[in-house]
Formats: structure tokens, sequence, C-alpha cells
């Protein structure tokens, strides 16, 4: 038996053994995911032919290191159900994909599958989860934990083994267009949902990836997309280095703790630096300080942009693997690297180590062993039972209820009900970017989940207007329905909604000029201006002039804002896109049979010229004030109303005072806290502490999240929650850079958004 093809051995003695067999074309093979994955395959009826784009790929490289998105269906890829690959037919077409490199390739390495799931597998029948920006507003890591592993388990029985998903990227101005695909504003809150994703799709550690239940996690991105200038996708992050460190890194510190086995770099640049180029963010930090030791994907032809610096293929490609990128996505320059060792820009050995990475993936996931998928499988097999319960739990957590004034639940008298709002009757614009075509019937609309749970109310829907269009036509029947209601239900907000009429750019992003006119969210589509589209707000002011009373939901996947709409509605539902089942968790919320418990992950400011609103703003020593308009956001983070209401309260801390030397010994500081139900039904509310310090080394934050827990109590129920803190909590980005404990006092403060007002007193010395 050749010694790679036994198990037997050290994963390293095998990889070690294979390289070396390994010619110089067939290395550069490995690095490369140059197709898109749909263009792999024909289908013919009921059956799948290869192509031969695929077999020659095969053949110039004598294998193919990993091909991206081969289940992925949606306009950018043109597949549907007719010509694309549902759930079923799956493991087939996958173990085509592999038998074909086995039979005709020297070495017969498997290919590794990789797959876009953001919220769920972008594939026909895949789950659709709410976009990670409501998923944030869940605080929940131990639900969204439990639905990632369901939809890892989904994506292995498939075929695939990498799951691309967005965990790293902190939204700092919600003009951007990708805000729905972060967890939000606040670093912690990210880091925890980012560990959450990590062990829902792999597992823990002491698990093995070999496991047909598991896939590996490529967090993206790396790092600080989030901060691009004026909310610009792929711009310029005009950040320090201590921005970087204290706000953009601690999501990769979890999910390199956790055990990410990828992590995808990003668009942007750092101080003048590409992160696909920058040796210090992918080598010195991501490696060296976080102990990162996966495989770094480039992002789509990012690698060609290079060439602006470079100029040529091949010296991007150096610049680019030097600088610690190990798997290109679909540029041209890493297909060059052959040519860059002959023309002696680049060392093989730098080739050498990034396919070590490769191949060791490869090994762990027992693909050498077992490169093939069982078939032929149930839907049972590979969707969950239980996920659909799951991913309605989910969407429940997700919403926000930022405005009552006793109006919801919805009383069962009301019989007349108006529902209104280009977001009342439409699928897809509940579903975010990066969904796959859906069945017809499988997702319920708002209307359609509301007409089901309420049956013995009449529900008159009409539109009344688009996205962004400046049409008012539907104001007429909008302001006639509204009229004869006994209540009006506004849904309005944006949408991702991918149409296949329009273009894309080579990345898959939407390109800003040529899309319809109901589209204002999602890659590709940042926007200067936070106000509602089109003539949203003067549907919402008509209706407010009938003086009925109004419920309003925002269907969103950035923050709008909204501060007419808040004043126009007696109740503001924040629905965010709520995923495949986000219609039956609105109208159950608005029944009253979910009780709304979601926190904001990101602040909602007042209007576009406040920004930037985030609350962990740079603490000056004095409030700082605009002429003509309050620097606070219409709703903080962290904020959430419940049906109940909570009394919450510090009762002690440990210790008021502790040395450094005791800190760093592994002793801790304990703060209790009780909350009280007092309310008349049952309800989960979110305790938060925030950290802020005094007497510090470098101007502090006003205030810093550095641990939560959501809890659930009956009427009349009162429980104690004590956070147990310790130095990883208390240390600082000091002067010179380095995570430090420094004496100080820190002010702790409780309570149930980002206003916590209750403190206690810690004093390090």
């Amino acid at each position: 038996m050749t010694l790679f093809l036994d198990k037997s051995y050290p994963t390293k003695i095998r990889v070690e053994h294979l390289l070396k067999q390994m010619t110089l074309k067939e290395k550069v093979g490995q690095l490369n995911q140059h197709l898109y994955g749909w263009q792999c395959y024909k289908k013919y009826d009921s059956t799948f032919e290869l192509t031969n784009l695929f077999k020659n790929e095969v053949a110039k490289w004598g294998g193919i290191g990993a091909l991206y998105g081969l289940f992925r269906a949606d306009p950018w890829s043109k597949k549907t159900y007719k010509n694309g690959i549902n759930a079923l037919d799956s493991p087939k077409v996958a173990n085509k994909i592999q038998d074909y490199i086995e039979k005709h390739t020297r070495l017969k390495i498997p290919a590794l599958l990789s797959e876009e799931c953001p919220h769920g597998h972008q594939a026909l029948d895949g789950t659709v989860i709410p976009t990670n920006i409501g998923s944030g507003s869940t605080w929940n890591p131990e639900l969204m934990q439990d639905i990632y592993s369901d939809i890892a388990r989904e994506i292995r029985k498939r075929g695939a083994h990498l799951g691309l998903i967005s965990t790293l990227d902190i939204a700092r101005d919600p003009r951007w267009g990708r805000t729905e695909e972060s967890f939000g504003e606040d670093p912690y809150l990210a880091a925890k949902m980012t560990e959450a994703a990590v062990k829902g799709f792999q597992g823990t550690l002491s698990e093995n990836l070999s496991s047909m239940h598991q896939i590996g996690a490529v967090l993206k991105h790396f790092s600080a997309q989030g901060s691009g200038e004026g909310g610009i996708n792929a711009a310029p992050a005009s950040i320090g280095l201590r921005e970087l460190h204290d706000i953009h890194l601690p999501g990769m510190k979890a999910g390199s703790k956790a055990g990410a086995v990828g992590c995808m770099a990003a668009y942007n640049e750092i101080d003048g630096i590409p992160c696909h180029a920058s040796e210090y963010l992918l080598n010195d930090v991501l490696r060296k300080q976080l102990g990162f030791n996966g495989v770094v994907m480039a992002d789509g032809v990012a690698i060609d942009r290079l060439n602006i610096l470079t100029g040529s293929f091949e010296k991007s490609a150096t610049t680019a693997l030097k600088a610690g990128v190990d798997l290109s996505l679909w540029d041209t320059s890493f297909t060059r690297l052959e040519d860059a060792v002959k023309a002696h820009l680049l060392d093989e050995r730098v080739i050498d180590k990034a396919v070590s990475r490769i191949l060791t993936l490869k090994f762990e996931f027992g693909l050498f062993e077992s490169r093939y998928i069982d078939e032929p499988i149930s839907i049972e097999t590979v969707i969950h039972p239980k996920t659909k319960d799951k991913n309605l739990k989910v969407a429940e957590e997700s919403l926000v209820l930022l405005k009552n004034n006793a109006i919801l639940p919805l009383n069962p008298s009301i019989k007349n009900i108006a529902l209104i709002g280009p977001n009342a009757d439409s699928v897809y614009n509940m579903l975010g970017d990066y969904t796959a075509t859906q069945q017809d019937g499988k997702v319920k609309s708002i209307y359609e989940a509301l007409q089901m749970a309420n049956p013995k109310a009449t529900i008159t829907y009409s539109k009344g207007c688009g996205i962004l269009d400046q049409s008012k036509d539907g104001f007429t029947e909008a302001l006639a329905a509204a009229e004869a209601a006994d209540l009006v239900i506004l849904a309005v907000g944006g949408s991702s909604s991918r149409d296949f009429n329009i273009t894309f750019d080579k990345n898959g992003a939407a390109l800003p000029n040529d899309q319809p006119v109901d589209m204002d969210c999602g890659e590709g589509m940042d926007v200067a201006d936070l106000r509602l589209g089109g003539v949203q707000e003067e549907l919402i002011e008509a209706i407010k002039k009938l003086n009925k009373p109004t419920v309003g939901l925002l269907v969103q996947g950035r923050p709008y804002a909204v501060e007419g709409m808040s004043t126009a509605c007696d109740a503001l539902l924040c629905c965010w896109y709520p995923g495949a089942e986000g219609g039956e968790a609105i109208a159950r919320t608005l029944l009253g049979h979910n009780v709304p418990s979601g926190k904001l992950p990101i602040s909602i400011p007042r209007s576009t010229s406040q920004l930037p609103v985030y609350y962990n703003k740079k603490d000056l020593g004095q409030q700082l004030h605009y002429h003509d308009i309050t620097t606070s956001p219409l709703y903080p983070f962290g904020y959430g109303l419940s049906y109940t209401t909570f009394k919450l309260r510090i009762d002690e801390i440990s210790n008021e005072s502790i040395s450094i030397r005791e800190l760093e010994q592994g002793n801790k500081v304990f703060i209790k806290t009780s909350i009280e139900n007092i309310g008349k039904v049952s309800g989960s509310e979110v305790i938060q502490l925030y950290r802020h310090d005094q007497q510090s080394s470098i101007t502090p934050r006003i205030k810093e999240l550095k641990a939560f827990k959501k809890v659930f109590l009956k009427p009349s129920e009162k429980i104690t929650y004590t956070f147990t803190l310790g130095k990883e909590d208390m240390c600082t980005w000091n002067k010179d850079l380095a995570y430090v404990l420094e004496p100080k006092r820190i002010e702790w403060y409780v309570g149930n958004s980002s206003l916590a007002s209750q403190s206690v007193l810690l004093t390090i010395y």
C-alpha cells in the first residue's frame, strides 16, 4: 500500500509522503478553486453529465484542489429546479465528481467541495434561516449552534465538505449592503456567534471531521470589511491597528480557538495594504498571534485585483501566496503559480507549505478512505425532521419589538385587518441575499401566514407601493383598505431579492446600475441614504392621517432611519430578513403565540447624517453634540421589548479590588445579578454586562459588552445569575499594542440594553 493511503500513519507523515510524489503542476492544481461549480455539470431530465470544462480542468492540473458552489442555485448561477441539483440528486453528482477525479488522475487526490451557507445552505431544498443580523438578534448562541449543526448535516449528506459563512464582519456603517451578513456592530456578540457557528458546523475539537454530520467552517471576511469608507463594500478600511485588534479580530480569535478549519481573506485594504497581500494580517496576526493553523481562502477574483499593485498575474499570485493565502477562488493569478516559480519570482517551498494545508484538510475529512456519499437517499436523510421547528424558533427569537403602546399582541376581537406594504406578501423579500430558488408553496409570506394563523379575521392585503419605485398608483387601494379596517399592519423596509434578469459582477455581486427597482440591500447594494426607499415614507404618512391603530413591520437587512415610522405606528417590530419560517414567526408574534425576546445587535439611527452611531464609541470625557440633531440613536444596541416586564438588579460583586498578580494567576471576580418577571406572561430576557474603564492608558470606550445571558422566566419567577470575569475580560490593547492588564478602575454595568445604568466598581492594582 502506498504510505499516504495508510491511515495508520499520522496525517503529517501522510502529507509529507504525498507531497514528495507530486509534480509542480499537480501542486498548483491543489491550490486552485478556479471553476464555478455549477458549470461542471449538465442536467438532462433526471440524469447528469460532467462538462468538458470540468474534465479539461482535471486534465490540466492532474486533479482539483477544491470546487466551489456545485450545488449553488440562484439568479447568478442560473440554476433552478429544472436544471439544478436538488437534495436527492446531490450525492449522485458529488460522487460523479470524485469518481472522475479518481479514475482520470495519477495520484487520485479527492476534491474538497465548498458551499455558500451564510444563513443556511444556498442550494435547492436547503434550509434558509434568518440572515446573520437576525441571528445576532437572538442573543442565543446555544440555539444558533443547534441550527448550524443541522445545516452542517444537510451539506455533508449531500457530499460537500466546507461551508462559507460570514461571521467576521463587524457592521460599523449600516449603509453597507452586506450589513445583513454580519452579526451586528459589537465584537463580543459576534465572537460568541462565531464560536457557535464553528461548533455547530464542526462539532467540538475532540470530534473528527470525517463524521458525516460535520463540515468545515470557512469564516469570512478577514478582516475589517465592515468598516469600508462610506459604507461601500470592499472600500478601504481607514482604521488603526488598535481598532483592528479591539473591534475586528475577536471573532477570528474565537473562531480559531474553536478550531475553524478555514477563513476567507477580505477584499478591503487596511492602511494601504490589501488583506490578500498583508503578511502582517495573514501571518503575524492570524497564524502567530491567533494560533490559526487552517486554510486561508481568497475571496472571489480578489487576487487578480492585486494587479493594480503588482502589474501581472504571476506577481499577484506570488504576493498573495507569500502573504498567507492558500486557496484561490475563480482568479487567473493562481493558475500562473507554475510560471512564477519558473520565473524565479517564487520558491516552490512556499507552494509546498500551502499545499500541505490543503492536503491536511483532505486527510482530516477522511476523503482518501471514503470520498463517496451514500446514495440513493431520502429527503429525511438530508433534512432533519426537527430542523423546521428549530428554524421557526430562531426566526421568532430574531424579532425585536421596538415599540408597543399596548397594541400587541393583537386583541382577538379585531376582525378586520388591513395588511399593507411591499413586504406584506413577498416571499423572497424575507429571505435575504445568498438565497437559493425556492419551491412554490414552501415559504409562506406574512400575508399567507397571518391568514392561516388568524382564520377568523378578515385580512385585506394591498401592496401600496414598491421598495424603490416612485409610483403611487397603489395608494388609493391601500388607503381604502386601511380606512375600512379596524387595524392596519404596515410591512415595509428593503429587499435583497435577486432577479434572474439582473447582471452580476465576476464575483457574484449585483451591479447597482443594472438592477430592478425593488432591491436595495445585499452584496453590491450599498446606499448613501438610510431613509426608506421609494415612496414608502409617503405611504406611511398617508396611513398615519387616517388615525387607525397601526402596527409597523420592518423587513430589512440593515437598520433604516425610521423616526417618522416610529412616530406614526403604535407598535414597531423589527423583523430583519427572517428566513423561510419568518412569515409564521411574525404571525405568531403578532397574535401573542410567541413573546418577542430579540435584542438589537446594531443601533438604529435617527438619520443618516448621524453616522456612526454604534454604542461603543470612545469616551472623550465629555458629551459630544451636533448643533442640529441629537447624537443618540433612535433605538440603541442591545434594546428590545417584550410582552412582559422584567426587574433586573445587581446584587453584589465578589471583590471591590483585585491585583494584577491575582488575575494573572487565574483568580476570578463574580458579579451576582437577579432578575424577576413581574409581568403576566412567560418570556425571555437578556441580562447584559458592560465594561467602562477609568484611568486607562488609552482612550476607553463608553461601554463594551463583555458578557450576556438569555434567561426564560415564568410570571413572578425570580432567578439569580452570576457573571464570572477573569483576566481576558479586563485586559487592554495598550499604547504598545500589547493585550495586558493595567492598574485601573473598571465600572461594570448591568442592564437589558447598552443604556444599562446600574453599576459596580472594581479596582485593579
